[in-house]
């Protein structure tokens, strides 16, 4: 069933699990934020989204949007006093964008239907266990490239295989096309190949090159602006 979301486009990807701090300053999503703090915006979720090439300024078309995005559960929210707002959100349940309103708020409303992972109940334990070490193994050889010691950490050992493609990807510079696939899967088994095979192509591409991404404290700005 449809159901409605308030949406935020962002030329970033969000998965489920991941904190976005942002900063608010234009107008319709200071209003957007106003009214997830009121409550207006039931539980102070809303939708990321992506931004597909041919997006412009004005959204106006399901099209120059990405077909899924992320549902964010607004966690901290302080107002400056120009009212601006800085705020922290976590991604959660992944959706598929069916319809866009521009007219019901300030702000772009869709219509969206949520998407559920494949079961994997059923899948053999050591063929998760596998899959699971190898891609936390690549994990290792891409951050024992990109990052110096103390900035990154092993992910916790109770990670379910469901969610850990997620929280790998967390720390890892990937292109937004590459997290927008992470994104878009259902297979939680397939998204471990994937990460697996995207980190272990990164950390390849940084030892030919001799060259890393920006350490963290230069690269991750304390604010992502709007």
């Amino acid at each position: 069933m449809a159901e409605s979301l308030p949406l935020f486009p962002l030329q970033t990807v969000l998965l489920p699990g991941a904190h976005l701090p942002l900063h608010i300053f234009e107008p319709r999503y200071r209003q957007l934020t106003a009214d997830l703090i009121k409550g207006t915006v039931p539980e102070r979720r809303f939708g990321v989204i992506g931004l597909t090439p041919s997006a412009e300024v004005e959204i106006e078309r399901v099209e120059q949007l990405q077909p899924v995005g992320c549902a964010s559960l607004l966690r901290e929210a302080k107002s400056l006093p120009d009212g601006r707002f800085d705020v922290v959100t976590t991604g959660e349940r992944r959706f598929r964008l069916l319809d866009l309103d521009t007219s019901a708020a300030p702000y772009l409303v869709g219509s969206v239907e949520w998407l559920e992972d494949e079961d994997i109940s059923a899948a053999p334990a050591d063929k998760v266990a596998l899959l699971c070490e190898s891609a936390r193994a690549a994990h290792r050889r891409y951050c024992a490239v990109a990052w110096q010691p103390g900035e990154w950490k092993e992910p916790e050992t109770d990670v379910p295989p469901d969610e850990l493609a997620y929280v790998l990807a967390a720390d890892c510079l990937l292109t937004f096309e590459d997290r927008q696939k992470l994104l878009e899967d259902n297979r939680p088994l397939h998204r471990l190949r994937t990460i697996g095979q995207l980190l272990s192509r990164e950390a390849g591409i940084m030892s030919t090159l001799h060259a890393v991404p920006a350490p963290p404290p230069k690269y991750r700005t304390p604010f992502s602006q709007n």
